[in-house]
């Protein structure tokens, strides 16, 4: 999450959101100063989650007699005596979609390679992935930002390569970011003092914190993505190719791009459309980097002064044909405004073929806001969103938005009786792997914490758009797939009827097994499902190492849906590990 300030305060947050392109050697930085560093093996309060539970106000946890007749069937008995092993340790990193070796398999033209490729089910691993040795809890928020303990990402390579950017250094048993990069090897706070007076986007990132969603492709650069989740910041594996981002139309208020090496002027200006459906209407597209300025630069870049003009003459000419207004330039940094209403922009309707808008609230009023005015937050997170107040979502009334998130304020308050410390900071990287209408991430709503609300391809009602309107973030995922993401990114995993949701499209273990592999050694997992499931996974969790607690509904015993409290274990490669699979 980046922040402007102490981003360990509780005032008002949140603004806008921001995607940040990051290319094949580039990432992006955040902003403060930094800590002396100091962390210890393990967390000994994961431990004690359950331990310490309140359960003065829940039922006996034997659930058997409550729903069903409590006979165990066989393939329940089947599951429950499975015990899944290791990994081998050269799986510490494993990323199934995103594997280097699969990924050489597919055609380079447009980045194809780089894309998500996931193995078949014959080549899907079913063994636990192991940490490496030494891993430690990452140090808290804002802590993190700054340190990364080097036996969680040991990666030195990235001190050599970009030593000169000032982005990373190697000190002792850490590493240090002191918030440089290629752009602004001075740090990122003189880079945002740069484009503060453009427009009103400085106003807005000095008076409010900002949210930011990262990708990369996982390439000869160790770990970028990795490094960022384990700095506490939002970030997945991914990249512009030949599909679409992962995103709702109109999802962020500002696009970012420093030296992410993608051919914004090629391709017909694809690239520069798809940023222009992502971004809400009054959205600011940042470029930084080739090809801006490339006559001052072209001798340093050591490319051809045609090529890059070029280049920057297609990216000009696209701009104007998708009606951005240019605001800045300056340097290698150019900023461009796309229109609030892009209803009567004629060159756009005549010379670029767009996608059909499939959002019933885009106006024809050119005094409007396409898609509906937003808030600032925090009012935001709680107000009714555009996409619902215009009726944009079937079956999702402005009621039942209200009744949902006061529905999340309970379920909240019930987890915190169970795991007291789950707003306390302990858990920085969160997902929500089922998120609806993103109402567990808004009661959650810490400065300490944020949430990845996942919306699932199968999902009845697609409310993503929903998520972002109110100053969240998140993604569409199959979770029949793997995540893009690194091994040990989560700190703690919610799903909420997912389970139910996928019951007849893939296995439960393919599921657990993918849960346990983003999730961090003492990282916490909650479940909330109808009894059946929740027994089942119950079960298939008894031979994954962790440690579980089944407890009713907040409302009573009679509620068929329960909820399962989970802690996975501590554990590195080659601890006691009697055998290795594949």
């Amino acid at each position: 999450m980046a922040t402007k300030g102490n981003p360990g305060d509780n005032r008002t947050r949140r603004s806008f959101s921001i995607f940040i392109v990051v290319g094949l050697c580039c990432f992006f930085y955040l902003l403060g100063a930094w800590q002396k560093s100091g962390f210890g093996k393990g967390d000994s309060i994961a431990q004690e989650v359950t331990k310490s539970a309140d359960c003065s106000v829940l039922s006996n946890l034997n659930v058997e007699t409550h729903h069903g007749d409590g006979m165990k069937r066989t393939n329940d008995l089947q599951l429950e005596n499975k015990v899944f092993q290791p990994c081998a340790d050269r799986f510490i990193d494993y990323t199934p979609c995103h594997d280097q070796m699969r990924a050489m398999t597919f055609p380079r033209e447009n980045m194809n390679y780089r894309e998500r490729h996931c193995p078949p089910e014959n080549e899907k691993l079913h063994c636990l992935i192991p940490a490496p040795k030494g891993y430690v809890t990452p140090f808290p928020w804002p802590k993190s930002r700054d340190f990364v303990p080097f036996a969680n990402a040991p990666y030195k390579s990235l001190t050599v390569e970009k030593a000169i950017q000032n982005w990373i250094q190697y000190e002792g048993n850490v590493f240090r970011f002191p918030g440089g990069g290629t752009q602004f090897p001075h740090g990122a706070d003189a880079y945002i003092d740069q484009l503060a007076s453009v427009a009103s986007w400085g106003a807005y990132l000095f008076k409010r914190n900002v949210i930011a969603m990262s990708f990369a492709p996982r390439d000869s650069h160790e770990a970028q993505v990795q490094f960022a989740l384990e700095r506490g910041v939002p970030a997945i594996i991914g990249v512009l190719g030949t599909i679409k981002l992962p995103y709702p139309s109109r999802s962020f208020d500002m696009a970012h791009c420093s030296r992410c090496l993608i051919p914004w002027g090629g391709n017909n200006g694809k690239y520069m459309m798809e940023v222009d459906r992502v971004l809400r209407p009054g959205g600011y597209w940042i470029l930084s980097g080739p090809p801006i300025n490339w006559k001052a630069n072209y001798k340093s870049w050591q490319r051809p002064r045609e090529e890059l003009e070029e280049e920057q003459k297609n990216i000009e000419e696209m701009a104007k044909l998708l009606c951005w207004e240019k605001k800045y330039e300056k340097g290698e940094t150019a900023i461009w405004r796309k229109r609030v209403n892009e209803a009567y922009c004629q060159e756009r309707n005549s010379h670029v073929t767009m996608c059909q808008s499939t959002n019933a609230d885009d106006t024809n009023n050119k005094d409007d806001v396409a898609g509906g005015e937003l808030k600032p937050f925090p009012e935001r997170l709680n107000d009714v969103p555009p996409r619902i107040a215009s009726g944009s979502i079937p079956g999702i009334s402005v009621e039942s938005f209200l009744e949902d998130n006061k529905l999340w304020q309970k379920h909240f308050k019930a987890y915190k009786r169970v795991n007291k410390i789950i707003d306390s900071g302990r858990y920085r990287n969160i997902m929500d792997m089922n998120a609806g209408l993103g109402s567990f991430a808004a009661a959650l709503e810490s400065s300490k914490s944020w949430v990845m609300n996942v919306m699932p391809t199968i999902a009845k009602k697609d409310t993503l758009g929903v998520i972002f309107e109110r100053g969240l973030i998140g993604i569409y995922h199959d979770w029949c797939e793997a995540f893009s993401t690194y091994p040990r990114t989560y700190d703690l995993i919610h799903a909420n009827g997912l389970f139910s949701l996928y019951k007849d499209k893939c296995s439960y273990e393919d599921i657990l097994l993918e849960m346990d592999r983003i999730l961090r050694p003492e990282g916490s997992v909650i479940i909330r499902d109808h009894e059946k499931e929740v027994k089942k996974v119950k079960s298939i969790l008894s031979g994954m190492r962790w440690n579980t607690k089944m407890v009713d509904h907040e409302d009573g015993p009679l509620v068929p849906e329960k909820i399962l409290f989970a802690v996975k274990q501590y554990w590195v490669a080659g601890d006691n590990n009697s055998t290795s699979s594949r």
